[in-house]
């Protein structure tokens, strides 16, 4: 009997490389990739998550973000990239905590973010408790680190670390679980 491959739940905070790494990983392991910010953005009838936020507000965005986690997890054998505030959004974390997915932390630093977010931030998502993006990281960082770091099976230190590297771990962490 074949077991099903788990989950593969990359959370982060923006600009932490989660879509561009989940992509990756999804490509290299032939699994399918699962944006849950596209999800959630489909389930109020819109085509990005900062339209659906603008169009419906922070929190029907979050109420979608836990229908959408609940019904991707239904699934098995893909890799789902997180929105940053996914973990947030009403009973997200102890959904996450309870899955038989493995969730990966990308662990990067607000310095760090605040410099990728100031050389291209392009996700269409509006800053949450700034002024800005860039504003809000070190705000964001300093709410949400503790629970991603409880949530997470692995954390990976992305700060000063190429992009391949990061890579190199997250291939490291699914083949000690295979």
């Amino acid at each position: 009997m074949t077991h099903p491959k788990p989950n593969l739940i990359l959370i982060g905070l923006r600009a932490s490389g989660k879509s561009t790494l989940g992509s990756m990983l999804a490509q290299s392991l032939h699994l399918p990739l699962v944006d849950l910010d596209d999800v959630s953005a489909n389930l109020l009838g819109c085509d990005g998550a900062g339209a659906a936020i603008e169009k419906h507000g922070i929190d029907s965005f979050r109420d979608a973000e836990t229908k959408a986690l609940r019904s991707t997890l239904d699934s098995d054998g893909q890799v789902i990239s997180l929105g940053g505030g996914t973990p947030t959004a009403p009973g997200c974390a102890q959904i996450l905590e309870q899955s038989s997915g493995r969730v990966i932390y990308l662990r990067a630093l607000p310095e760090t973010l605040r410099q990728r977010l100031s050389v291209e931030d392009n996700t269409d998502r509006p800053p949450l408790v700034g002024d800005n993006t860039i504003d809000e990281v070190q705000t964001l960082f300093d709410a949400r680190d503790e629970l991603y770091q409880r949530i997470a099976e692995s954390v990976i230190h992305i700060d000063g670390v190429s992009q391949e590297s990061v890579f190199a771990a997250l291939i490291a962490i699914c083949n000690a679980g295979a």
